[in-house]
């Protein structure tokens, strides 16, 4: 817990209150889910103020969280992004929602770090993937009951022979792509597995399917699926669907699908260190790769672009899709094009550009990206940035 002494330390004299930013969803699965995060993280700090707010739509908006916030006589917030990695939205979109509003308010806003490369995230990840792998002892174990414990051993695929595919959001930063390969590479050492692969839900290369085809050459006789998600949505109903593409042309292969992060303790946790490193202006964020601020190689035009927000104008919309139950399945996207607003069927006749002014990824063309997305191998419109725990 974080101890009244550094909460004192944040401001002489200030009241201070705490705001989770996150990307919001039209997926209502998606939006309670990060709402009962938030809960869990009130419970943690029942000393403050504990808002939350989203960038698009769902409400409330991050003006509204802040707006709640001054009215219970906060004057200093200390703003964490809801995201697993730094991208468009850690960097650019929230923190000018943030500025824009101090400029209007005067009001005081500490932002913290994402939840990054994190040793507790990294225990929160190992604990989803072994629980996918529990049913699967569990199944056999129950099928040779009566037999001994060596031979029940010697049906189940060992981890030397089980290969683990991550998948990330994707996006057009290379720095938060190739963090993903970072939390792949860590979780299959440190649990055995027999090789890695990471893959990624849009934007970049190698997306699910294709390279799920590409994997499944390497030979290995059982497959986990990890989607290095927060939250669920279409994104990961996504991942679901492509997995079982695959496995349905190789019944040989075992595939195990692993939930997401969730609202893990530890990812809890993550949040709470998060918020205590705004408190002790010790935020680190690694700016080093920063695309915007280094000329990281491929994408030197983009040193310098300005820190904007590119979701005004589905900014607290709350128009949720009404084809799903509760949890999004994804279904009516298969090509990966999000269902426009005001439609219950989709169809390919409208615009997908609003004019956001994002610059292009460079590797939009690539035969493993977006591109494979499209019916009969036609290019998908391919927004710039990331979605860093958007689920649609």
């Amino acid at each position: 817990m974080v101890s009244s002494s550094l909460l004192s330390s944040a401001g002489s004299g200030s009241r201070i209150g705490v705001l989770i930013c996150g990307h919001g969803s039209r997926n209502r699965l998606a939006v309670d889910e990060f709402a009962r995060l938030a809960t869990g993280l009130r419970h943690r700090l029942p000393q403050v103020p504990v808002e939350y707010g989203y960038l698009e739509f769902a409400r409330p908006i991050l003006r509204d969280g802040l707006e709640s916030l001054r009215l219970q006589g906060v004057d200093q917030v200390l703003a964490v992004p809801g995201m697993l990695f730094a991208a468009g939205h850690a960097k650019n979109d929230i923190p000018s929602v943030l500025n824009t509003y101090t400029a209007e308010t005067g009001l005081r806003i500490d932002y913290g770090r994402e939840l990054g490369i994190d040793l507790k995230m990294i225990q929160a990840a190992a604990a989803r993937i072994r629980d996918a792998l529990l049913p699967a002892t569990d199944s056999v174990s129950a099928g040779l009951a009566g037999q001994s414990d060596q031979a029940a051993a010697q049906a189940l695929p060992s981890l030397h022979d089980t290969l683990l595919v991550v998948v990330g959001r994707g996006s057009s930063d290379p720095d938060a792509n190739s963090n993903v390969s970072k939390v792949t590479r860590m979780l299959v050492e440190a649990m055995g597995f027999g090789w890695g692969e990471t893959l990624y839900s849009g934007v970049t290369f190698p997306l699910v399917e294709p390279g799920l085809r590409h994997a499944v050459k390497l030979g290995f006789k059982r497959v986990v699926v990890f989607p290095y998600f927060l939250f669920s949505g279409v994104l990961v109903s996504r991942i679901r669907q492509h997995t079982e593409r695959v496995a349905a042309d190789h019944p040989d292969i075992t595939f195990l699908q692993a939930s997401y992060l969730g609202d893990h303790p530890l990812v809890i946790d993550t949040f709470q260190e998060r918020v205590e490193e705004v408190v002790r202006g010790d935020t680190q964020m690694n700016c080093s790769l920063c695309k915007y601020r280094a000329e990281v190689l491929g994408f030197e035009t983009e040193v310098g672009a300005p820190q904007r927000s590119h979701h005004h104008h589905v900014e607290g919309l709350i128009e949720g899709c009404t084809l799903c139950e509760r949890e999004c399945t994804g279904a009516c996207q298969p090509d990966g094009v999000p269902i426009p607003l005001g439609h219950q069927a989709h169809g390919h006749d409208h615009s997908h550009d609003h004019g956001h002014g994002h610059a292009p990824y460079p590797q939009a063309d690539h035969p493993l990206g977006p591109r494979s997305l499209g019916s009969s191998g036609s290019a998908v419109s391919t927004p710039g940035e990331s979605q860093e725990t958007s689920n649609r």
